[in-house]
């Protein structure tokens, strides 16, 4: 089987999504396409009152992660190599642990009609982070509307993401559990983690590395 043309970078909040999709896609020499999260307009109130903004904030990334992807089928995957720090898979994680009740349903009437035209990776990679590791890391970054993230909303978050990503089937799936590496400081682990990800994908595969902080 050939090398991943089309790679998706997935994960929680904080797990390191676009750091190493920026460095992949420089190392690959290939065609980065970043998620427009902290442009939408309804994040911030999002995450002041979530029970208000929820719905207005998930229809925003919904409409325009599909746009975006939209923009895939014009291109020629075969001829240029692409890398995302993010898949179109993630929309409805979001949305069951963010919406109830009427807007749920109104947002699970919507997407079926989307998701029939969106291309499907040739590999997607979660980056599994124990939620600790991710409040750590979020707190790090020192983005000011994520300070009102909880530990209780981002548990949460990531039980619903393992849940997820254990039952996924749309694409080959690496799993790498990222606790105990460290490849933005230590060029050992990222050229690891490349030459894992290089290898023809096929299947559910995990990676748990020894890493450089163990």
């Amino acid at each position: 089987m050939p090398e991943p043309q089309y790679i998706a970078i997935e994960g929680v909040i904080g797990a390191g999504k676009t750091t190493l999709a920026r460095m992949l896609a420089e190392r690959l020499k290939a065609q980065l396409l970043l998620d427009d999260a902290m442009n939408n307009p309804f994040l911030v109130d999002f995450y002041k009152n979530p029970k208000r903004h929820a719905f207005s904030a998930q229809l925003y990334f919904l409409l325009t992660r599909y746009q975006q992807q939209q923009t895939l089928l014009v291109r020629d995957l075969f001829a240029e190599r692409i890398v995302a720090d993010y898949s179109f898979a993630r929309d409805p994680i979001f949305a069951t642990v963010n919406l109830d009740g009427k807007e749920l349903t109104l947002y699970e009437k919507i997407l079926p009609l989307l998701t029939a035209n969106i291309p499907k990776p040739d590999l997607t990679i979660y980056l599994q982070t124990s939620t600790p590791v991710l409040l750590q890391r979020i707190k790090k970054r020192a983005i000011s509307f994520e300070k009102g993230i909880s530990e209780e909303y981002l548990k949460q978050l990531n039980e619903s993401f393992n849940y997820f990503f254990f039952h996924y089937e749309d694409s080959p799936l690496l799993v790498v559990k990222t606790d105990d590496i460290d490849f933005v400081s230590n060029p050992g682990d990222f050229e690891n983690l490349v030459q894992i990800i290089m290898k023809p994908a096929r299947g559910k595969r995990y990676y748990v590395p020894a890493g450089s902080n163990s």
